[in-house]
């Protein structure tokens, strides 16, 4: 699996009592009896009212919740540790395998003269931060395993060509393989990239071809494989699997990601595999659906 890989997590902060509790509420809430959820502090106090008021407008209750010591739960094991402290200094916990550091500013705003709404607004503020944050981690929780891969493709539009692969020349280290009037091609080796420029002219650009993100992995079984394991994930598949013959000769899978975009995973064909090719050269089928 890659991705991160936990069943109990543990949020630290000195006090215990807004940020650690309101990230404990939360993941209870996300995770719910997949995951053991745990918050401690350096210094605790108390649930800061503020907190639950905050989280209440979520119809989270933390009010069972009790501010703790780190050092209560210093023979206990933690898969995942997750320290928020900003400008203070973090408590030190070392029984956990993968340790996060998510800065917050601390919403207690005791030293500053504001209105009861004021000062919830800054709670609220740290909650939905909060909140995003372990939205990110649950979807990044036992990821499938991941295709290997041997090079990352980008294509990207440009409104002028030339200077673009000047300025790409330089980035990349390399001068371009090949261009035309339309594209530039960069292929650098030092790091795996297959990368084009295209002009963007006002010309309609065939989008599955061109304009998009992808990886070379290597075999058309390693192209097939990528087939099964997007549809044990979920992803969305465009276009199955297949061997393309006009153009650059290619096995590949067509997926969009979740906003849409398309993503190619592709493998160059072998002498033999284009010894091969049909006289017609109409895709050839890689997986039966």
């Amino acid at each position: 699996m890659s991705g991160f890989s936990f069943n109990n997590i543990l949020f630290l902060c000195v006090a215990n009592s807004a940020r650690s509790q309101m990230a404990e509420g939360l993941a209870r809430h996300l995770f719910g009896e997949d995951v053991h959820i745990a918050s401690a502090g350096s210094l605790p106090t108390r649930v800061n009212p503020y907190a639950i008021q905050a989280m209440d407008e979520l119809g989270i209750d933390i009010r069972s919740q009790q501010s703790k010591s780190v050092d209560t739960l210093a023979s206990k094991n933690f898969d995942l540790v997750i320290t928020l402290c900003a400008e203070e200094v973090c408590p030190v916990f070392l029984n956990g395998s993968q340790k996060l550091h998510w800065p917050l500013q601390d919403p207690d705003r005791k030293d500053e003269e504001l209105s009861e709404e004021e000062r919830l607004r800054f709670f609220c503020v740290a909650r939905d931060q909060l909140q995003a944050r372990l939205n990110v981690l649950s979807a990044l929780r036992d990821v499938p395993v991941a295709p290997k891969a041997s090079e990352f493709h980008v294509s990207i539009r440009v409104p002028d060509l030339a200077q673009a692969a000047r300025f790409y020349t330089w980035l990349l280290g390399v001068t371009p393989k090949v261009w035309t009037h339309r594209y530039v091609t960069f292929i650098s080796e030092r790091l795996h990239t297959n990368f084009v420029l295209l002009v963007s002219d006002g010309k309609t650009l065939h989008k599955d071809t061109l304009y998009h993100l992808g990886i070379d992995v290597g075999s058309k079984a390693a192209v097939i494989a990528s087939h099964h394991s997007s549809i044990i994930a979920g992803w969305e598949i465009h276009k199955p699997a297949r061997t393309t013959w006009r153009g650059t000769p290619l096995h590949e899978l067509w997926l969009k990601d979740p906003g849409g975009n398309l993503i190619e995973i592709y493998a160059r064909l072998t002498e033999e595999e284009l010894a091969e090719m049909p006289s017609n050269q109409e895709p050839t089928f890689l997986v039966v659906e």
